[in-house]
């Protein structure tokens, strides 16, 4: 068995696949009119097809997972990331943990956490 992708609930999917692509450089793969696939296994599913699906609302900023990703110039991402999106919601800004590595913490445009770290 292989885990195939990750799925996070969006309330726009263009507005949410111009955002991981201004700042990750994720490309689309699929679009499935609702539900798309980019590169690196992630998928966005927009929210009126989630609710429908799962006949419950959708919980914003569950933070009970988080999407992680790794930049060797932390310093320059956290630049592009308040230029190109200065609203964003910080759980904490740049830090350093004990062991050497440097990581932030935000959300995207719809609650989900993300995690930008230095290679360990």
């Amino acid at each position: 068995m292989k885990l195939r992708n990750v799925l996070i609930v969006v309330k726009d999917i263009q507005k949410s696949k111009k955002y991981y692509h201004d700042l990750f450089g994720l490309d689309m793969i699929l679009d499935n009119d609702g539900n798309m696939i980019l590169t690196e296994g992630l998928v966005l599913q927009e929210e009126k097809y989630w609710k429908e699906f799962l006949g419950k609302d959708t919980v914003w900023k569950g933070n009970c997972s988080e999407l992680y990703f790794e930049e060797s110039n932390i310093e320059e991402f956290l630049e592009k990331l308040l230029k190109l999106y200065p609203d964003t919601e910080f759980v904490n800004t740049l830090m350093t943990h004990s062991w050497g590595q440097k990581v932030i913490r935000f959300y995207d445009l719809d609650g989900n956490l993300i995690e930008v770290g230095t290679p360990a």
